[in-house]
């Protein structure tokens, strides 16, 4: 008679523990691998101006302006940038954010009028903000932002940008110039853009 063979109980002990740690060691891999690519997948959510702009900007098409190349041509030409005033009566305002400056520098735009305020950016995120107001437009690169104004009283509103971008950002100021209604068909094209009227 042969013996059968016994299996000793830390043996079959022993294999158990095996499979176990083959099981873990399988899972840790697995963690490792999707916290890798989860702590991976937050560098480019970080940067959603340098990276997803740009990519929405591709896929929007070539209707959106390229902020290398808006001032050349456009609704964002140097010739089309400060107040024009529509066939309606209303005010188109026109700029361009970068850093170090708003283009143009100072807008006049006439009291108790709609004004449409279309902005964008040439090279980061700005925030132009009135000040002693609610009032804040943001700025970014390939996009166009609009705000619907209406300054009811003749004066004068500072404007800052409230968005961080780049050593020279607290020097960034312009102005905002609201003249009588009446004062404002008067005056050329080019007075509207610069206040030099003014």
């Amino acid at each position: 008679m042969v013996p059968a063979a016994v299996e000793h109980p830390l043996q079959a002990f022993g294999n158990r523990v095996v499979n176990r740690i083959e099981r873990n060691v399988n899972w840790r891999k697995l963690r490792t691998i999707l916290v890798t690519a989860f702590l991976l997948s937050l560098i480019p959510a970080t940067r959603y101006y340098q990276i997803d702009e740009p990519l929405l900007h591709w896929l929007r098409g070539p209707n959106h302006p390229d902020p290398l190349t808006l001032h050349l041509g456009g609704e964002f030409a140097e010739n089309n940038l400060g107040s024009e005033q529509n066939a309606d009566g209303s005010v188109t305002v026109r700029m361009i954010a970068e850093q170090y400056l708003f283009v143009p520098h100072c807008i006049l735009v006439p009291a108790g009028v709609p004004v449409h305020l279309r902005i964008t950016s040439a090279d980061a995120v700005h925030s132009l903000a009135f000040i002693g107001t609610d009032i804040a437009v943001k700025a970014s690169p390939g996009a166009v932002r609009e705000a619907q104004l209406q300054f009811s009283n003749p004066g004068e509103y500072k404007t800052a940008c409230r968005e961080f971008c780049g050593a020279g950002h607290y020097a960034m100021r312009s102005a905002l110039k609201v003249v009588p209604k009446e004062q404002f068909p008067v005056l050329s094209g080019d007075e509207r853009g610069t206040c030099a009227a003014q």
